[in-house]
Order: structure tokens, then C-alpha cells, then sequence
């Protein structure tokens, strides 16, 4: 059986970290989406949202610009335990 959803049932790795890098920006999803576009990025605030509740796919050239934008690798977006 092909799985295509994380553990926890989400449909990405680095949603809420994306959530949390972004506030620690201080930067709204719209802004966060902005940005994105301004690097060739064609997001909205819509799908920024979907990622971050995981209801979204994120592509791996999405993930790429996420990392520039968000200013962290591509592991830590992927694999960071925010939480602590």
C-alpha cells in the first residue's frame, strides 16, 4: 500500500514549522505568501494556510523557497521539533 501522509496524518513534514518559523518572523501568512512570490514563488495566503494545517502537499521546489524565504535548511523545515 502506497502511504503518502505523515505519521500523524498530515499531508506534509513541514507544516507547522512553517507556522512556526513564520511567527517568529513576525510575518503573516499573507506576507509570508508575498514573499514567496517576490522569489518566483506563485503562492497565496490560502495555501499557506493549507500547509500549515497539513492540509496541503508541499512540493519539494515549494520546500526549496520555503527554506530560502524562512531562512532555514530544508532539514530543519522538514525535521526541526519546534515544540520544545
Amino acid at each position: 500500500m502506497f502511504i503518502n501522509k505523515s505519521s500523524d496524518g498530515l499531508n506534509n513534514l513541514c507544516g507547522k514549522n512553517v507556522a512556526v518559523f513564520r511567527k517568529r518572523l513576525h510575518i503573516s501568512q499573507r506576507e509570508l505568501a508575498d514573499r514567496l512570490q517576490i522569489s518566483g514563488l506563485d503562492m497565496d495566503k490560502n495555501a499557506i494556510q493549507r500547509i500549515e494545517c497539513g492540509k496541503r502537499f508541499v512540493t519539494d521546489i515549494e520546500l526549496v523557497v520555503l527554506s530560502k524565504v524562512l531562512d532555514k535548511s530544508i532539514d530543519t523545515l522538514l525535521f526541526s521539533d519546534t515544540q520544545n
